[in-house]
């Protein structure tokens, strides 16, 4: 059986990392493994989210919103987005791919949100989480998939507000 070839730059790894409350910062997760916590009750205070790629004009772009302060300005790869010792919760997030090859492929993300559970997977900048209910998000799950390639699951309801 012939080995299958696959061009390097068509492997894209994304990994992140989340700030959880009462943890730290927790170790790296990569392609769709949850970060954050589960049935603890612990908020995400910060993330921070990079390219494994030897694609070197593919990167991200990613923002949350923060309890107090609103939607915070974007930051390039590997930046921490929230805040720090200052104990407040991510309530949402919104991610994009940057660069000259960001066309050829979809970052899809979805958040557990306290008293809501798994929302569904939102995709290319759009919102990930809650608006006006004050709820944390509590874990979260990121792949870059090749454009046109199937979502990794439902894509109806990835952002509640009131």
């Amino acid at each position: 059986m012939a080995k299958e070839i696959v061009k390097e730059d068509t492997v894209i790894n994304c990994s992140y990392q989340t700030h959880v409350q009462n943890v730290g910062w927790q170790d790296w997760k990569t392609n769709g493994d949850m970060s954050g916590t589960s049935g603890k009750g612990l908020r995400l205070e910060g993330i921070r989210i990079k390219m494994n790629t030897n694609a070197s004009d593919l990167g991200l772009s990613y923002a949350t919103h923060v309890q107090n302060i609103g939607w915070q300005d974007p930051v390039a790869t590997g930046v921490m987005s929230g805040t720090s010792g200052k104990g407040l919760r991510l309530e949402a997030i919104r991610i994009n791919l940057t660069g000259s090859k960001a066309s050829q492929y979809d970052v899809y993300y979805r958040v557990h949100a306290e008293n809501v559970g798994w929302l569904d997977w939102a995709k290319n900048g759009g919102d990930s989480g809650t608006a006006g209910f004050g709820y944390r998000l509590e874990g979260i799950e990121i792949k870059v998939l090749l454009k046109g390639s199937a979502a990794p699951g439902n894509t109806v309801r990835p952002y509640v507000s009131q």
